[in-house]
């Protein structure tokens, strides 16, 4: 395993100091019941979300660069994240592009329809921006309402933290949606970045992952990752 590079440990102490990654005892959407939880709606001011956004920024200018031509953020979580990732792109790469997000149900008056913002057009290339991907249970219900719109193509998802877990079959959710969806799927981190750099190392003087809580995780990515992942 590679080490960490001084952005991702940046990136991992920002999600510590801001309580969007924590341990204890948690339920995913998914059901699982996990020892660690990445909640991103801890994220609740300007400073903070733009710290956010810019971690995607570097990540999408360094491995997509401008091969996209709008950017697509899920509801809820993803409506703020796309809107600040598109700013910093724009603001700290030259990378300006339309960014869009749908509703959870069709609107019937006004504008209507499900997608808001700069809705993609036959040949678009899209670019996803979620904050945490457990099943893919999300992005298999965004999908269609893009190439309902459009017949767009997928640039790729971008995530802040690969749980490394299993979607519905014996991949690992990520690599699933890559081969089913046909584009690459990236994450800022992964879980084991996470447990490694944080075991036994101090945040503010705190040390945040201790010998049981890394038990406790590498005991839950042995029945919940990829069948052919060995922690």
């Amino acid at each position: 395993m590679s080490a960490l590079n001084p952005f991702q440990q940046q990136f991992i102490e920002f999600l510590v100091r801001c309580k969007v990654l924590t341990f204890g005892d948690f339920t995913t959407k998914s059901g699982r019941k996990t020892p660690y939880f990445v909640n991103t709606g801890m994220i609740c001011t300007g400073s903070q979300m733009e710290c956010f956004a810019s971690f995607y920024a570097d990540v999408i200018a360094q491995q997509v660069g401008d091969n996209f031509d709008v950017l697509f953020g899920p509801s809820y979580k993803g409506i703020p994240l796309a809107t600040a990732v598109a700013t910093c792109l724009a603001r700290e790469h030259g990378i300006d592009r339309g960014f869009c997000f749908d509703r959870k149900e069709a609107k019937d008056h006004g504008e209507g329809g499900t997608l808001i913002g700069s809705i993609p057009q036959d040949g678009d290339r899209v670019l996803l921006v979620e904050d945490v991907t457990t099943a893919g249970t999300s992005i298999r219900e965004t999908v269609p309402k893009l190439r309902a719109t459009a017949d767009v193509e997928l640039a790729g998802l971008v995530v802040s933290v690969d749980r490394k877990e299993r979607g519905t079959g014996d991949l690992s959710a990520l690599d699933q949606l890559t081969e089913e969806m046909k584009m690459p799927c990236i994450s800022i981190v992964t879980v084991h970045d996470i447990i490694d750099f944080l075991h036994g190392h101090e945040i503010d003087g705190q040390i945040v992952i201790d010998d049981e809580i890394r038990t406790r995780m590498e005991e839950y990515l042995q029945e919940h990752g990829p069948r052919d992942h060995t922690v």
